[in-house]
């Protein structure tokens, strides 16, 4: 997810030597923990042993695998792929509608899912050069970035290629900690919807009328309220355990989206008075939200490398990717038809007022809240083992609890700072996943094929993505931190917002 996915196993012995690699087939030994430790997917990483087939983005004489049974389906690759696109992004979209316009929005999310699926085509085809020719049985993303720069013809951009990763491992950190941070807004406003309007909750879910919201506590002080039961949930660090909340979630939110599109489906109103387009000034909002959407670009080598042929994997990729965007699209495009000028960060909030539309909100929160153990086992695997290592064993435990409850801490209090979803949404989008979804593939693939010769139009097209990546970060950044020191808009009662 953007939001939704979940590691398998995070830096786990893959698998001992096995063969010794022969003249144009690639070696069938398996990487261990020291050669490979991907965090870049927060969905799956390879387990057991590499898949076999070749995968269609390489040209079958250079990149070959061999598969054991263990490995992932089409089916279940398709369905981790869906899952590590979809996510709390896919609920902001009708408002990045809003600020793109009922037409330009649309077109813009569906030619940013072009460019997503095209970026991360590049990004497999990149990580498939290196693996054949560094006899690899898998490069992970930071990985295929540090051998990209190692592969220019700049001196000083090899020497410094091991920043390639290190920087790629930053941007990751960044992004599933500003998940991290709208998982606690998301949480903190849905909550307080909830508790402010149970007074006015009716069994009648077509009754259209303004209910009057109890007083209750800052959405903030809900955040600080929810401080430590997230705290706890974290300390969970076994992945098998992770695995069943994340089934839990999984199965909460999908049930929870197909109660709300059975609403936004029906009454919907004239849509004539609705911009085609709207003002320029709001459309870096709309490209945070939608990059922060798709920005899944982190799940697709490990999901490659995990299948039992490899060969499938293209197709899988872009028939997920078009369910993807068709999702996206149509909710976004419902979502506005239904609520208009209404619509709230979420559209969980302009939900009506009766139990079951309550419920949904809480069946989300639920999935929400489990999700962002997930979500947090990213960084904290990049950032906690090696400050861990540095401390005796005797004080290790005590330091990664401490560790854990401080990078929960920092998310709450960023999330405290700024406690507007589709701010923090827009924000997490823009400086992070347009790097990793945008900027950085075009540009690798220029650093692995530069020398071997690249069309001029290829390189073109490369820059045209990576500069549209980098305005896109530099204006939508700006853009979310004008809004932000903007006075906060009236809040919207959600089911005032249903009265068409």
């Amino acid at each position: 997810m953007a939001d939704g996915k979940e590691p398998e196993n995070g830096g786990v012995e893959l698998g001992t030597p096995n063969a010794v690699p022969s003249t144009g087939t690639m070696s069938t030994r398996r990487l261990r923990s020291e050669d490979y430790n991907d965090y870049s997917s927060t969905d799956v990483t390879p387990e057991g042993s590499p898949p076999g087939g070749m995968n269609g983005f390489a040209h079958p004489e250079s990149y070959q695998r061999f598969g054991e049974t263990n490995g992932t389906t089409w089916y279940q690759t398709l369905i981790h792929l869906l899952k590590g696109n979809i996510g709390t992004g896919l609920l902001g979209l009708p408002l990045a509608v809003k600020n793109a316009g009922i037409l330009l929005g649309p077109l813009s999310l569906l030619v940013m899912g072009v460019v997503a699926v095209h970026c991360m085509g590049i990004l497999v085809k990149c990580a498939h050069h290196f693996c054949y020719r560094f006899q690899k049985q898998f490069v992970d993303y930071g990985g295929a970035v540090m051998y990209g720069l190692e592969s220019t013809p700049s001196a000083w951009l090899r020497r410094h290629a091991i920043w390639g990763r290190h920087v790629v491992g930053l941007f990751l950190i960044i992004t599933q900690l500003g998940f991290c941070c709208v998982y606690f807004v998301f949480l903190a406003d849905n909550l307080k919807q909830v508790v402010s309007t149970a007074n006015g909750t009716t069994n009648d879910c077509s009754l259209n009328r303004t209910v009057i919201m109890t007083p209750t506590m800052d959405s903030r002080l809900y955040m600080l309220s929810l401080l430590p039961f997230v705290v706890l949930l974290t300390f969970i660090q076994n992945l098998k355990v992770l695995s069943i909340f994340s089934l839990l979630a999984n199965v909460a939110m999908l049930v929870s989206l197909i109660v709300i599109y059975q609403y936004i489906a029906r009454d919907i109103p004239d849509a004539s008075d609705l911009p085609l387009a709207a003002a320029w000034k709001t459309y870096p909002l709309f490209f945070g939200t939608a990059v922060f959407a798709f920005e899944g670009i982190g799940v697709v080598l490990p999901l490659e490398n995990k299948m039992k042929n490899p060969r499938q994997f293209p197709v899988i990729l872009y028939v997920g990717m078009t369910i993807v965007t068709v999702l996206y699209i149509s909710l976004s495009v419902l979502g506005y038809l239904r609520f208009g000028e209404n619509i709230q960060a979420s559209i969980t909030l302009n939900l009506p007022n009766c139990w079951l539309y309550q419920a949904v909100k809480l069946l989300f929160s639920f999935g929400i809240f489990f999700t962002y153990a997930v979500q947090f086992y990213v960084p904290a695997e990049i950032v906690i083992p090696p400050l861990v290592a540095r401390v005796s064993e005797r004080w290790g435990l005590l330091v990664n609890l401490l560790l854990r409850v401080a990078l929960v801490s920092v998310t709450c209090v960023l999330a405290i700072l700024i406690p507007r979803l589709d701010i923090v949404i827009s924000l997490v989008g823009s400086i992070s996943s347009s790097a990793l979804a945008l900027i950085f593939p075009p540009l690798l693939e220029i650093a692995t094929y530069y020398t071997e010769g690249m069309h001029p139009l290829v390189i073109a097209k490369d820059v045209v993505i990576s500069l549209f990546g980098f305005v896109g970060f530099a204006v939508g950044t700006y853009a979310a931190l004008v809004e932000l020191a903007a006075p906060v808009p009236a809040v919207v009662n959600a089911t005032s917002a249903v009265v068409q």
